[in-house]
């Protein structure tokens, strides 16, 4: 530790002194490409280039020195490693008028009138406190794949959307999407609607949307949302249609609960499951990554605190932890944007309006999601019940399709990955290249996408994610197309699709409306 700490105060005091970036003695420091607050032609100036790069040193150091700490547990160092990298994110040379180009820039072209414009717009967001509003029309500009809510109970809406081709797939896809947020993530606009792309592959969609709860239901726990919904829906599609083979695919926490429910149906003898997919899902939690900082005991006890006295875990009292996760990007590039640069508001797209749609959490389930996944890691180790009895992942057979994102702050791809040890099955992994949602939409055409992709056989030895990264081939372009091609695979000749269920209503439903 002693070296690697001499050597970087050694390399920061010499470009410090120095000065000039392009001395070909220094070893300058390359950020991520996804930390831009460095990027453009006013950076490369000798002085503004040297503070950048001092500020880049600076980092490296405090992550070397933060994370090699000989004696410290490893949640200790990662804890500090956050500290410290929101500590120097706060005083990033990008977030100061005086050591920021661009700011200079438009203060000089502007005469003063962006720092002016920003600083009534600090005072209007302080007093107003207003949340951004939503431009995309639920129904009209987001989800829109024509379809039919065909059954309802208290917490799911299950909406069955109509064919796009002559002949389909015998065996249905039954998406479950995470509660946390609206469903229509994986039906936005149509050109990167995952349920249009489906439907027109030949598949028969059917989409859980859940309801937005509220204190009145603070006492539906896990099993709850088990039985009401992934189990609700594969028994409607059996009875209603005659399909008793069904391709289920869950996204992120919907993914975790998919799973439970795939290792309660193999515990029982239930086949109906032909294949399970995970997007950007857990399985096993014990290594999370940075969302476990805000997880350990006093933390949830605090929670459960909160959602006691109001029933719920509000949105909003989520996504500061959200937004610490990648605060360069989520607070200090939005306030450069507005108070600095004097920039209006961007039109709202799709995902951004809906990741404005928010959900609350019941406070039972919220509360056995942590304990059990989180801080008990009981799923992964089989001590989680179902039915009063224990399940295993083991005990899964069905062919596996898991989903990872290279750059996932809510479910990294390592540990999306361990899915490999868990389930006895074969399983056919992609990384694709974004975060945890812009990953999973991934449209063909989406310029920039690229993923890996590697089938693990269960009879074959196990493979690390260093392995696996080896093993993979890279291809260029979506990750739809091979899923689509995998599900193919695992599906029966076409024919006539199934007739659609009776209409309670029209999608997107009346259950994603709710405020």
């Amino acid at each position: 530790m002693a070296k690697s700490a001499t050597e970087g105060w050694m390399e920061w005091l010499r470009y410090v002194s120095s000065g000039c970036p392009d001395d070909p003695d220094l070893q300058p420091v390359t950020p991520p490409k996804t930390d831009r607050r460095f990027t453009g032609p006013e950076w490369q100036y000798p002085s503004f280039a040297a503070a950048a790069q001092a500020f880049l040193l600076t980092e490296e150091l405090a992550e070397k020195a933060a994370r090699n700490v000989p004696g410290l547990a490893p949640s200790r160092q990662a804890s500090m490693a956050f500290l410290t990298r929101q500590i120097l994110d706060a005083v990033s040379p990008s977030n100061f008028p005086m050591t920021n180009p661009k700011v200079l820039a438009r203060t000089l072209q502007t005469g003063g009138a962006n720092i002016h414009h920003g600083l009534d717009r600090v005072v209007r967001d302080v007093t107003s406190g207003e949340q951004p509003a939503k431009t995309a029309k639920i129904g009209k500009d987001v989800a829109t794949a024509p379809g039919r809510v065909v059954y309802r109970n208290h917490l799911i809406e299950l909406i069955q959307y109509e064919p796009t081709t002559e002949q389909v797939h015998p065996e249905p896809v039954l998406i479950v999407p995470a509660w946390i947020m609206k469903y229509y993530i994986l039906d936005l606009s149509p050109g990167n609607s995952l349920v249009r792309y489906l439907t027109e592959q030949g598949f028969t969609v059917f989409m859980i949307s859940w309801r937005n709860p509220t204190a009145e239901d603070a006492h539906y726990g896990m099993q709850d949302y088990l039985d009401l919904g992934p189990r609700a829906a594969l028994d409607v599609i059996a009875d209603r249609t005659g399909m008793h083979s069904v391709h289920a695919a869950g996204y992120c926490l919907g993914g975790t609960l998919l799973s439970i429910a795939a290792a309660a149906m193999a515990r029982d003898g239930d086949n109906r499951l032909a294949s399970m997919t995970l997007l950007a899902a857990q399985t096993d939690f014990s290594e999370p990554g940075e969302l476990s900082l805000f997880i350990d005991e006093s933390q949830v006890s605090f929670l459960e605190d909160v959602m006691h006295a109001q029933g719920y875990l509000d949105a909003s009292q989520m996504m500061s932890a959200f937004q610490m996760l990648r605060s360069n990007d989520l607070v200090w590039s939005q306030m450069i944007h507005k108070y600095l640069l004097g920039d209006e508001d961007a039109p709202m797209n799709d995902l951004m309006s809906w990741n404005a749609d928010t959900t609350r959490m019941p406070a039972r389930m919220h509360s056995e999601y942590l304990r059990h996944m989180f801080l008990n890691n009981d799923l992964a180790a089989g001590r989680y019940h179902v039915d009063g009895h224990h399940i295993s992942l083991r005990d899964i057979r069905s062919p596996v399709f898991a989903v990872g994102t290279e750059t996932d702050h809510i479910a990294p791809w390592t540990s999306v990955f361990k899915i490999h040890n868990l389930a006895h099955a074969d399983v056919t992994f992609a990384l694709t290249n974004g975060g945890h949602n812009a990953g999973v939409l991934s449209e063909p055409g989406h310029s920039h996408r690229h993923y890996r992709l590697h089938t693990a056989r269960d009879q074959g030895k196990a493979l690390s994610p260093e392995d696996w990264m080896q093993a993979a081939q890279r291809e260029d372009g979506s990750w739809w197309p091979a899923w689509a091609a995998w599900l193919a695979d695992k599906s029966g000749p076409k024919g006539q699709p199934p007739k659609m269920g009776k209409a309670l209503d029209d999608a997107p439903g009346t259950y994603v409306f709710q405020e």
